[in-house]
């Protein structure tokens, strides 16, 4: 199989930056097209991409003439096809733990706050800027609360949100702690995911993978 990845990203995506922290993890450089959500009403809606993504969303990752959407399916499937390192731990437990934290934020905090909701927010619905803001810090406050009493309070949780090594948690904690600054979220709340995201961020998988690190950074 010839290893050739293409990945549609914006750089203020919070989930492509996920997927392109993954990437930097399993050592993989792929080809770049830059799909940004807010120039010409949102190049996502625009009939090319949808023939790619017919969710009209970023990430897109096309493998081999494959494309596949939604990060947490890509990652998985990066792990499938490159196990190593490996995204996942050893041990049904532990897999399971990974992916209940890393779904925290995929499935609850981030659906809720993604750029299409705040959008529909503002218009047609009719909400201020200020309300926004309080929805989002709202859903990103619950949220991390329950992360930092998982991790804080399992002795399954080491350097990383899984022993010293990171995985799917980590991945998904990162970005959602950008995220959270541009709130009203008071981050000193939550010591050990600061902890953590200090450890993430001394590796250059994470490091390279922030938005104002690239191509499109505006």
């Amino acid at each position: 199989m010839a290893d050739r990845f293409t990945l549609y990203s914006y750089f203020r995506s919070s989930a492509a930056f996920r997927v392109r922290i993954a990437l930097n993890l399993k050592g993989i450089v792929p080809d770049y097209r830059f799909v940004h959500l807010l120039k010409e009403g949102g190049q996502q809606h625009a009939a090319a991409y949808a023939r790619v993504n017919p969710q009209e969303l970023v990430p897109t990752l096309v493998h081999d003439g494959h494309a596949i959407g939604q990060s947490l399916a890509i990652m998985e499937y990066l792990d499938e096809v490159k196990p190593a390192p490996p995204l996942l731990p050893q041990g049904a437990f532990a897999r399971a733990r990974v992916r209940q934290l890393a779904y925290v934020v995929a499935c609850d905090i981030h659906p809720v706050n993604n750029l299409r909701v705040l959008n529909y927010l503002r218009k047609p619905l009719g909400h201020s800027q200020d309300e926004v803001t309080d929805w989002m810090t709202h859903w990103i406050d619950l949220g991390l609360g329950a992360m930092e009493t998982m991790l804080a309070g399992s002795p399954e949780t080491g350097r990383f949100c899984h022993g010293d090594a990171p995985t799917l948690a980590d991945i998904c904690l990162v970005p959602q702690m950008t995220n959270a600054r541009r709130g009203k979220t008071n981050l000193d709340l939550f010591p050990t995911l600061l902890r953590i995201e200090k450890a993430c961020y001394e590796l250059p998988a994470f490091a390279e993978a922030q938005a104002d690190k690239q191509p499109d950074a505006e």
